[in-house]
């Protein structure tokens, strides 16, 4: 590449160093003044769109059960990225939440063959025919490692960019191969254009052209964007406002480069030309991450120096290198799980990748709820942000024991452990009250951020442990210290409950009435949570016991029993409202109810009002948390209870704010798959009245609908196979019905790169983004809960038993 940033600029740049503590650059100052970019702070931030279709890092090995640059797998790579609509987003380094980037994309000018100039930006998905695949895959179609090849074609068929998306397993950069083919006459020019969020908000940062690349940082948080050979011209700027993006995009050139952005901070971005195409050419870059300037320049620079080939190579695991198709192979229940996927194990392999991705390095076992930003692209990134990247114990649980249905014990284990950080005890910080239970979400570091009390998050890690001992992964020894530890005071909760007394949170809880239920939104008696609190103390008992606990073994297998005896006395309804206010054709008057306030199942109390929807008779609002007794045990799968209440749970004539079930279909697939919302009357989603993102512009609507959730389809799919196998129905034909309906199901609802959403389209109300039925949403995704829900139900299906399924309880409570 020729006409690389000459001379005047170069001393532009060296002006631009001023303060860093170089005499030279200072001389050089004294001639030439740095040229400051106009327009500070720049246009507002926001995060980008969160319906991700790729999420990566690299796999990196323990050392007992922690992460280190002494493993087999040599330096820790601590970045992570996602990619969503084509271009790279969200991109993190440091600790799993701390975003650095929000976006880099590619723009594309030229002359068409009818001589008229054009600009086509990334951001503008529109322009192109967009596809997502994996670069290393196996004979079968099934990826081996989290780099991704995405291809985006200009619709006018002017040119085609394919994008090659990994990091740099020994390294802390972001690899980046743009490759451009052009059949026009003449040349194109190619640029990138990057919008640091350095520190995780998008209000605070500063640029400048360096002679190591282009430079965002904040504090002593450092990205460089270098490319190999240079770039010709190179600018920064404010976001919006002089970051040449317009000027470009109106004219096909930069109107003003600007060596900085100043001493005020902003939202700035970095403009680079990365030179012309003829023909075709590609252009390999990365952007390298430290606690330093020459930190970060010196990883970009090890990284390109080992070139494209090497650095894929080592984070494939090709050769002597141990990467992502090392992993795989570990796992050995994989081969036979395979089986019985609908797609040869494509999603299989694509989940186990995805969930092992969204746990933290520096704190080993930190498992994440996703890799995004809810409706990121209307929530400002004024303020640093978790979105999803936080621990919540019940979501870690669903993932915990979705590694070890894998055959991944070791991090199941290392997860296990790792609760200890986020258990309310005397040094909490803030706590003032009674001890024992989980804390709502944290930061993967430990940090509080929500503290309302959700007894099943309490009872999940009791029934890790349990299963962790029952298949050797926990030793007698192991369990009896971490019953004294953390599992006896989690079980003491559970049956006396206890004052909550954190930060905004005082409130007494009486088990098994929780304060809030596994949709973190309403109070008082829930199937679901009372299914996982009997669970978690009659699990609790059996290691009492092992443990020389004899007393408290009683006393939680007691309690569990009195838990048990009111599980229909208090929230399964016989005077049922869902033919009366849901025009239901199924419902008899018998169910089960969400959830309810009081000790009356039969009365017309109201739930709270919450995401914008008005409270209502509790008897109208169903779910499918009652089928959580049934997963767990606490109810066989043809209890008078459950049996009453899958009708209503189906029925599918019901009005749409309280009808849960729909059934989907699927261009180029046969029948149909069922898909269920999180409950009746939800408005945690997009309002159907006028489009907008959930709570967009910080307010709660009336119109906003909770989607369709594909885990419950798995969920179904689990009480299927309960079912069959209880009445000794689970043959051949059996098993490959589930396989087509709820397996397939669920694959079906991935995207092309097989990223499982939190939320799908459900075909109600304006529909302004275009979803296709069955289309994950702008919610979540990945959502760790459904890649750990799909593989779970493999497993289930493989062995013919439930996989979260605890014989000791049918064998206690009966």
């Amino acid at each position: 590449m020729k006409n690389k940033i000459n001379k005047l600029t170069m001393a532009l740049i060296a002006a631009s160093l001023v303060g860093c503590g170089s005499a030279q650059n200072s001389n050089q100052a004294d001639a030439v003044s740095a040229v400051i970019a106009p327009g500070v702070p720049g246009d507002k931030p926001y995060w980008a769109y969160s319906g991700k279709t790729g999420i990566g890092t690299s796999y990196e090995a323990y050392v007992d059960g922690q992460y280190s640059d002494k493993a087999i797998t040599g330096p820790v790579s601590k970045v992570w990225f996602s990619i969503a609509k084509g271009m790279v987003t969200e991109t993190m380094f440091g600790l799993i939440h701390q975003a650095q980037l929000k976006d880099m994309q590619f723009v594309v000018t030229g002359i068409d063959a009818n001589g008229n100039a054009f600009s086509v930006a990334e951001s503008n998905p529109s322009e192109f025919e967009i596809s997502v695949d994996y670069l290393h895959k196996d004979a079968e179609g099934r990826p081996l490692s989290l780099a991704y090849k995405v291809l985006s074609k200009d619709k006018l068929g002017r040119f085609e960019l394919e994008k090659h998306i990994f990091t740099d397993p020994d390294g802390q950069s972001l690899f980046v191969r743009a490759q451009i083919k052009t059949s026009l006459d003449t040349p194109v020019q190619a640029y990138v254009s990057a919008n640091p969020y350095i520190n995780n908000n998008g209000v605070n940062d500063f640029a400048k052209v360096t002679e190591q690349g282009l430079v965002a940082y904040e504090g002593d948080n450092y990205l460089t964007l270098q490319a190999v050979g240079g770039f010709e011209e190179a600018s920064v700027g404010f976001t919006g406002q002089s970051d040449n993006f317009a000027a470009l995009m109106n004219t096909q050139q930069l109107e003003q480069t600007y060596t900085a952005t100043g001493e005020q901070s902003g939202n700035v971005s970095l403009l680079g030309r990365l030179g012309e195409v003829k023909g075709s050419a590609h252009f390999d870059m990365v952007l390298s991450f430290g606690k330093s300037q020459k930190a970060s320049a010196e990883q970009a620079r090890k990284t390109l120096s080992k070139g494209y080939q090497t650095v894929l190579d080592a984070y494939n695991g090709k050769g002597d290198a141990i990467g992502w198709e090392d992993y795989l192979s570990s796992l050995k229940p994989m081969s036979r799980l395979t089986q019985y996927s609908a797609d040869q194990g494509k999603l299989l392999h694509t989940s186990a990748m995805v969930l092992k991705a969204q746990e933290d390095k520096s704190y080993a076992g930190a498992l994440i709820a996703s890799l995004s930003n809810p409706w990121g692209d209307t929530v400002p990134a004024i303020e640093g942000s978790t979105g999803y990247k936080a621990v919540w114990v019940r979501d870690f649980y669903q993932v915990a024991m979705a590694f070890m249905a894998m055959g991944d014990t070791q991090t199941a284990k290392t997860a296990f452990e790792y609760l200890e950080k986020v258990q309310v005890t005397d040094s909490t910080p803030g706590n003032n009250g009674d001890t024992g239970w989980f804390l709502q979400k944290t930061h993967v570091d430990g940090e509080l951020e929500w503290v309302g009390v959700q007894l099943d998050q309490t009872a999940m890690p009791i029934m890790l442990a349990w299963k962790l001992h029952q298949a050797n992964v926990l030793d007698d020894e192991e369990l009896s210290f971490w019953y004294s530890k953390m599992l006896k005071p989690a079980a003491d909760f559970l049956v006396h409950g206890g004052t909550a007394k954190i930060l905004w949170n005082d409130t007494q809880i009486t088990p098994p009435a929780t304060q809030q239920e596994r949709w973190e939104e309403q109070n008082g008696y829930s199937p679901s949570t009372t299914a996982a609190v009997i669970v978690g103390l009659v699990t609790a008992s059996d290691i009492a016991k092992r443990s020389g606990d004899v007393a408290a073994a009683a006393r939680y297998l007691e309690v569990a029993q009195q838990y048990d005896k009111q599980v229909e006395a208090l929230m399964f309804t016989s005077e049922g409202v869902l033919k009366e206010q849901a025009q239901s054709q199924a419902a008899d008057g018998q169910y089960f109810f969400r959830i309810g306030q009081d000790s009356n199942p039969n009365s017309d109390s109201k739930i709270n009002s919450n995401n914008g929807r008005e409270g209502m008779n509790k008897k109208a609002i169903i779910d499918g948390g009652f089928l959580e007794l049934v997963r767990y045990g606490v109810r066989s799968a043809d209890a008078p209870s459950i049996l009453a209440t899958l009708p209503e749970y189906e029925d599918e004539s019901m009005v749409d704010n309280l009808r849960v079930k729909y059934s989907f279909t699927f261009e180029g697939h046969n029948g149909t798959y069922p898909g269920y919302r999180r409950y009746g009357n939800d408005g945690y989603g997009e309002d159907e009245v006028t489009g907008t993102n959930y709570a967009q512009g910080g307010k709660n609507t009336p119109g906003q609908r909770g989607r369709v959730w594909p885990f419950f389809t798995g969920e179904r799919g689990h009480y299927e196979i309960a079912s069959a196998v209880q009445n000794n129905h689970l043959s051949k034909n059996k098993v490959q019905q589930i396989k087509q309906t709820y397996v397939k199901g669920m694959e079906l609802f991935a995207n092309e790169g097989m990223m499982l959403p939190e939320q799908v389209w459900d075909n109600v109300g304006v529909n302004p983004r275009g979803y296709k039925f069955g289309q994950g949403t702008n919610s979540a995704t990945p959502l760790a809960w459904t890649h750990a829900e799909y593989v779970k139900l493999i497993r289930s299906l493989a062995d013919k038993q439930v996989w979260d399924h605890y014989p000791i309880v049918e064998q206690k409570l009966n």
